[in-house]
This record gives C-alpha cells, sequence and structure tokens, in this order.
C-alpha cells in the first residue's frame, strides 16, 4: 500500500511564492518517479513538474520553467515543488503521484501514475 499526502497549498496574490510538500509512505519512496499535477475547474488536469531518484532526474512543463522548483528530500520521505512569481493561471488544485512501479513514457502524462494524493488547493488572485 502506497500513500501520497499533499500539503502547504494556499491563497496568495500574483508575484508571491508557496511551497506544496508531498508525503510518501508504504511500498514507496521520494527517489521513485514522483510528479506535480494541477486542475483548474472546467479544464483537465495538466502535469506541472516531475522527479526521479531524488532529484538527478526532474522535467517541468514550459509554463512554469523559471519560476517552479522540484526537490525531494529522501530521509523525510517528501518531495516539494517551490512556487515562485505566481501567476492567475497557476491557480488550481495540486496533486502529487507517484508512478510504481516505474514506467517509460511522457513523465507528465497523468496515466503514468498510479497513486495520487487527495489535492490541496492553490488560488493566486490579481
Amino acid at each position: 500500500q502506497v500513500h501520497v499526502v499533499e500539503s502547504g497549498g494556499g491563497s496568495v496574490q500574483a508575484g508571491g511564492s508557496l511551497t506544496l510538500s508531498c508525503s510518501v509512505s508504504g511500498y514507496a519512496s521520494s527517489r521513485d518517479r514522483m510528479a506535480w499535477f494541477r486542475q483548474a475547474p472546467g479544464k483537465e488536469r495538466e502535469g506541472v513538474a516531475s522527479i526521479y531518484n531524488g532529484g538527478s532526474s526532474t522535467f517541468y512543463v514550459d509554463s512554469v520553467k523559471g519560476r517552479f522548483t522540484i526537490s525531494g528530500d529522501s530521509a523525510k520521505n517528501t518531495v516539494y515543488l517551490q512556487m515562485n512569481s505566481l501567476k492567475p493561471e497557476d491557480t488550481g488544485m495540486y496533486y502529487c503521484a507517484a508512478a510504481i512501479p516505474r514506467r517509460s513514457g511522457y513523465v507528465l502524462n497523468p496515466t503514468l501514475y498510479n497513486y495520487w494524493g487527495q489535492g490541496t488547493q492553490v488560488t493566486v488572485s490579481s
């Protein structure tokens, strides 16, 4: 059994910052393939950032490059998403997901991931 729990969402003004945390437990490790996704009302779930092997491999969707940073702490079995220079279009429910066992494919394809958290809301006001 794998458990994924997100925290750290909230409301900020445009230009502000937030850090999301994703705690992984059970038959999983933060060194596994992990990713953050987001979903705005009426829109499809979108991959934001992915990490593997504790950070040796990271990948970002173009819209967040240079603003968001994904990282992992294997000692705490936690993955983080540091979000800077937030924009109103970053608003949405943010989900953390794990792909166990790791499968090949586009790393921000949600179908690659089989364990999901309950989500944490991020709201950015203009």
